[in-house]
């Protein structure tokens, strides 16, 4: 690996090790495309942070997110992929080879970039948050509502995603607690429909989490504040085994956005069916370029797609 200001030649260049860059670097490695991959702040990405993944195939008892991306990466690494740590900091998409400079003074000019960087769930920046993420707060109701079976739980949120999740909750859970800051839900009128005619789904309006408690076995209630910020304010608490935010991800396309054409909420933009995206030789896979259905599985079959992809430009240039 150079080092310094030294500029690195390279075939294939992998940004993220979440699913997406990690199979995305196993179908690369296989093809000898020689990938080179960069891990971004987060090895492993966002399943790190998950305690127990039932629902990925090969695993019939389960695995624990951090052991899977563990599996991952050294798949990755037995086709001679070279794992690297580094974020990126900047990128020149205006010529070819592709430009990418990391931590702010490594550049490596790529013949091909997979950019799989992945998105962040918004949280509401409650130090009890941290305290109880994985055993208790999650982003992902499909991932973990499985978990919160025959229990009581609450999601936060007034749109749709917020909407669909407690739905998806309610068929698991005993009682679903929706939050939501404001005195009407953001979600369109079929999901808010769906919502009231669901009877174990109690919508608490005009209401704000101001705390999280439990033990160290994991999280025990929700404690709220009625139409915070008035002086008449009123607290109360409600008991849960699962709190699940449902209030938006942000992807990581900052780096990006200069060259990539992004939707509204700054999602890369592929073409088609394809992982391509306006850029020749660039080509994103992931949560980074998709904002609907966010599961390590459609994450990984994106990577797939986005190596493919890639040989294919390779195999032209």
């Amino acid at each position: 690996m150079t080092t310094g200001n030294a500029v690195e030649r390279v075939k294939c260049l992998i940004i993220g090790s979440g699913p997406a860059g990690y199979t995305a670097a196993i179908y690369a490695a296989r093809a000898n495309l020689a990938p080179v991959l960069y891990t971004g702040l987060q090895t492993g990405g966002q399943l790190t942070t998950t305690t127990e993944v039932e629902n990925f195939p090969g695993y019939p008892e389960g695995v624990t997110g951090p052991v899977m991306m563990e599996d991952m990466r050294r798949q990755a690494e037995r086709f001679g992929t070279d794992i690297r740590f580094g974020i990126v900091t900047g990128v020149n998409f205006s010529g070819h080879p592709h430009e990418v400079t990391l931590d702010g003074e490594q550049t490596i000019m790529a013949d091909a970039v997979i950019i799989a960087t992945g998105a962040t769930a918004k949280y509401l920046g409650l130090p009890s948050e941290d305290r109880f993420r994985g055993s208790g707060v999650s982003a992902c109701a499909t991932c973990d509502g499985f978990f919160y079976r025959g229990k009581d739980v609450a999601v936060v949120g007034g749109g749709d995603t917020a909407c669909e999740e407690a739905i998806y909750l309610a068929g698991l859970c005993r009682e679903v607690y929706l939050i939501v800051r404001k005195n009407y839900l953001r979600a369109s009128k079929v999901m808010q429909q769906r919502v009231f005619a669901t009877a174990n789904i109690k919508v608490l309006f005009e209401h704000n989490t101001v705390e999280l408690f439990g033990s160290d076995m994991g999280l025990e209630g929700v404690r709220l504040v009625y139409r915070k910020g008035e002086t008449d304010e009123a607290f109360k608490e409600i008991r849960v085994d699962g709190f699940f935010l449902a209030i938006g991800h942000v992807p990581n396309t900052e780096a990006f956005k200069e060259y990539l054409q992004l939707d509204a909420e700054g999602y890369i933009t592929t073409l088609g069916t394809s992982t391509r995206t306006n850029v020749p030789g660039v080509f994103a896979a992931g949560d980074v370029m998709d904002p609907v259905y966010r599961q390590g599985i459609t994450s990984a079959g994106a990577g797939c797609k986005a190596a493919i992809d890639a040989e294919r430009f390779l195999v032209g240039l």
